[in-house]
């Protein structure tokens, strides 16, 4: 069966999904999960959240889903050690930094890999299960075709989202709430910046990022027939009620084997919705149809919607739903004193001893009367399922004495219940510390387009150029053409689903045939293909490198350099111990989201026909600020920076951080922009873009 994970940001949350059937529940301890706006539970708090859910048969998995840094790291070390201690049956992580924590300070403690890992192929998968994870949460973007090959082909199990929120970037490579709010998505405090108005021709008249809330009630059966382990319903910030509600609705679901009925999508739509829900990425159809916004509700279907939350309110505040099965044995035997005792579904048996009974004086005991008093489990977790009993004739034996033989097994099976399993502990060690580079770094250029790869731009002689996979294919001469003083390297898709890697293969080969040895990974899925065929690894801004464990992690699987996360400030990347060769951008339109929804071919009605070589594939927001939005492997859609990343008179401080290379990433830029870019930050000229910013690395990022 479907196993049904609900969210719970609250004690009020827990009680809610407990009471109306989750299989298991995933909430925050501490400061370091990805809704940090979620109250907090205290240490008794999470504690007794956890005793709750395990004596009614209910999982717990601690969200430690974000990026830490150093200083973090040793913070959070506590949190998951007492957690594992409490008996928290699995930990959600992001950061590579924060698994090595994991495994040292609680070897035992299974962990999932988050969504925000940004796991969407089959490789990805893989790699989660060679890093010792046993579950991973897929993106949601993912078709069920998609889904259903990975499942077919997984190694551990696989968890997708079914319900709640859709984000209109894959989750873990969104930085539009950093770069222009100053609170990271991927530090758990996203400000849902996509929520807000956007257009094009500079009006800002429409909600183009905003997708409908995801709802695949109606494909319960198919997703279990597929092999998911886990469907995930969304909404730590949302309240009580709503938990309540949406459990209740896909519980009742799950366990009966159908599909919710009308009056229950009803109801789902009453208790949240963003003009309705979307089906959109599960039926391989993304398009305009998926976006939607939050309406102002009117008077009488608020009515509705009251009576709707009052009605959820007492599923969890009404006394206990019994929903753990037991077995009850009773042994009333001549001469001896009567026995009962009680057995659950995972092996737990609890017995006591009563009085003896004595000879019947009127109506002897029988198996009914022994039964009835027993299976009377109303007001604790219990369900009575059945009563076998051995029973002498004539004998009798008080109502009191066998109801208070009842209370004394379920009080000793539901301390059993709660018995956190035994676990190794350790400490977390940082290890040593790596000695950091003294020279000057070198540069290296990342283009958009091979027309941005001039003879001009490979006279500055970097030390390396990067160019996307696709381009590269098409354009063999760029490997003719390169000085031999410059290292010519690949970028690889930082997505690209199992429907779409015999065509990147064949890419990738076609490139490696060229000379080219170097290859650039944004996400770890594409480990295994660029090993396959003996590319060096080089990590990109999509790894996440936000730690100094990052760093040892991504040595240990053989990465020759990493570049350093855009949303770390200076002083953080110099003080990291760097493992590995560490390149950091120091120039160019950032990137803010990568799309699997074509807002272009959204703009133009459908219409693909060069929707993204347009210049004017400008996103403007609020402010009048403009975003471009271009092309990325497979039909996708990138967005970028409003204001282009400038350091040229900040080499001094760029230089000091210990860095292999320093990054010059062209996007936008016509082929002369980048030459003069180039020569701009080699001292030859003065140039410098019309609008510009530093970035994050002078400002702290929440």
């Amino acid at each position: 069966m479907l196993e049904l994970l609900s969210p719970a940001g609250s004690m009020e949350s827990v009680r809610a999904a407990v009471q109306n059937g989750a299989d298991a529940i995933y909430m925050g301890y501490g400061d370091f999960n990805a809704r940090r706006n979620a109250k907090n539970f205290t240490r008794e708090e999470f504690a007794q959240a956890v005793e709750y859910c395990h004596l009614r048969g209910c999982k717990v998995y601690l969200t430690l889903n974000t990026l830490l840094t150093d200083r973090e790291l040793p913070q959070a070390a506590p949190c998951v050690a007492d957690a594992s201690a409490m008996g928290v049956d699995a930990v959600l992580v992001q950061d590579l930094g924060v698994l090595r924590m994991v495994r040292q300070v609680a070897p035992d403690l299974p962990v999932h890999a988050s969504t925000q890992m940004t796991v969407h192929n089959l490789d990805g998968v893989r790699q989660m299960a060679d890093f010792g994870m046993t579950r991973a949460v897929l993106s949601r973007e993912l078709s069920r075709d998609a889904i259903a090959h990975i499942c077919a082909h997984s190694p551990i199990e696989i968890e997708v989202f079914a319900h709640g929120a859709l984000c209109m970037c894959y989750s873990g490579q969104c930085f539009l709430s950093s770069l222009i709010g100053g609170r990271s998505g991927n530090r758990g405090l996203c400000a849902q910046p996509c929520r807000l108005r956007y257009g094009w021709n500079g009006k800002a008249d429409g909600n183009p990022l905003s997708l409908k809330d995801m709802s695949l009630a109606g494909h319960l059966r198919e997703l279990r027939k597929m092999g998911v382990a886990c469907v995930k319903l969304e909404g730590r910030m949302k309240r009580p009620e709503y938990v309540a509600i949406v459990t209740g609705i896909y519980s009742a679901a799950i366990r009966e084997d159908r599909e919710p009925t009308a009056e229950e999508m009803t109801a789902l739509a009453d208790a949240f919705s963003r003009q309705g829900f979307t089906q959109g990425y599960y039926h391989g159809k993304p398009g305009p149809d998926m976006f939607g916004v939050r309406e102002d509700r009117k008077e009488r279907e608020s009515d509705r919607e009251k009576k709707l939350f009052d009605q959820a309110r007492l599923t969890y505040e009404d006394g206990e739903h019994s929903r753990v099965p037991v077995t009850f044995f009773a042994e009333v035997r001549e001469g001896q004193p009567a026995r009962v005792a009680v057995k659950d579904g995972d092996g737990h048996i609890a017995a006591a001893e009563g009085p003896v009974a004595e000879a019947a004086r009127t109506r002897a005991l029988d198996h009914a009367a022994v039964e009835k008093q027993l299976s009377r489990t109303g007001g604790t977790p219990f369900l009575c399922k059945e009563v076998k009993t051995k029973l002498d004739d004539g004998l009798s034996l008080s109502a009191a004495s066998l109801n208070a033989l009842r209370r004394q097994v379920l009080e000793e099976l539901s301390a059993q219940r709660i018995v956190p399993p035994q676990r190794r502990t350790g400490e977390f060690r940082t290890g040593v510390r790596y000695e950091q580079r003294r020279e000057a770094p070198l540069f290296t250029f990342s283009v958009t387009r091979a027309d941005q790869a001039t003879d001009a731009l490979f006279s500055l002689k970097p030390a390396m150029v990067y160019v996307p996979l696709e381009e590269l294919a098409a354009h063999p001469e760029l490997a003719a053409r390169c000085p031999a003083e410059t290292v010519l390297a690949v970028t690889l898709p930082r997505i690209a689903w199992d429907r779409e890697k015999d065509r990147m293969m064949d890419q990738m080969k076609k490139v490696y045939d060229l000379g080219v040895r170097d290859a650039l990974i944004g996400n770890l899925g594409m480990i295994a293909p660029a090993r396959e065929l003996g590319f060096t690894l080089r990590g990109d801004y999509g790894l996440e490198v936000y730690n100094s464990q990052t760093y040892k992690e991504l040595r240990h699987l053989g990465f020759a350099s990493v570049t350093a996360s855009f949303e770390l400030k200076f002083p953080q990347i110099r003080d990291l111990s760097k493992a590995l060769d560490t390149e950091l951008i120091v120039y160019g339109r950032l990137p803010l989201m990568i799309m699997e929804n074509c807002i272009l071919r959204n703009r133009t009605g459908g219409r693909c026909e060069k929707a993204c070589e347009g210049p004017d594939n400008l996103l403007t927001d609020r402010k009048g600020e403009k975003f471009p939005v271009i092309r990325a492997y497979g039909c996708r859609n990138e967005l970028l920076n409003c204001k282009t990343l400038y350091l040229a008179d900040k080499m001094a401080d760029y230089q000091r951080l210990g860095l292999w290379a320093a990054r010059l990433h062209f996007t936008t830029e016509t082929p002369e922009d980048c030459f003069q870019a180039a020569r701009r930050y080699l001292g030859r000229n003065n140039w410098n873009p019309k609008e510009y910013t530093r970035g994050l690395y002078y400002r702290d990022v929440e």
